[in-house]
């Protein structure tokens, strides 16, 4: 009885950390782009954003440039109509990001080809209309435009 109660919860917090299937922006190709992205409690989308609390979501990169700033692009596609979240969109993600053991924070330097990790929240706020939607998130250099790493992630807003 003991031992079957343990397998079950490893189990249960095992399904919690898969990878989150989610699809390439167009025009970016990220290599394992879908075995690097967690979001919290989805493996398989569309992930169920609750109103009223958080999204976490953590992902690895490797930038194929270097990189001295990089900004959070988050938006909601809804009926073909992009539309920011607040609170996140625009923001600078250099204190979100870690070197590759999850810990120690970068500096906002990012070398071509080395792992680094981004972690964060997203409030779903209880304005937002029960939805389906397509999350756009993007880690973009601000004055060029480039990314660092993109993808689009189908999900639906619930109360």
């Amino acid at each position: 009885m003991q031992f079957s109660s343990v397998f079950l919860i490893s189990c249960g917090l095992a399904a919690c950390s898969y990878a989150t299937q989610v699809d390439q922006c167009s025009g970016v190709n990220t290599t394992n782009l879908e075995q690097e992205i967690t979001v919290k409690n989805c493996s398989k989308p569309p992930c169920r954003l609750k109103k009223n609390t958080k999204m976490y979501i953590s992902f690895k990169f490797q930038p194929e440039i270097p990189f001295t700033q990089l900004v959070q692009v988050v938006n909601a596609k809804i009926a073909g109509i992009s539309l920011p979240f607040i609170g996140v969109d625009g923001v600078n993600a250099c204190d979100k990001i870690y070197e590759a053991d999850e810990k120690t924070k970068n500096n906002c330097q990012f070398r071509k080809g080395r792992t680094y990790v981004f972690k964060d929240s997203i409030d779903v706020l209880q304005i937002y209309p029960s939805v389906k939607l397509v999350v756009h998130w993007s880690l973009t250099d601000p004055q060029t435009g480039r990314h660092a790493v993109c993808f689009e992630l189908p999900a639906r807003i619930t109360n």
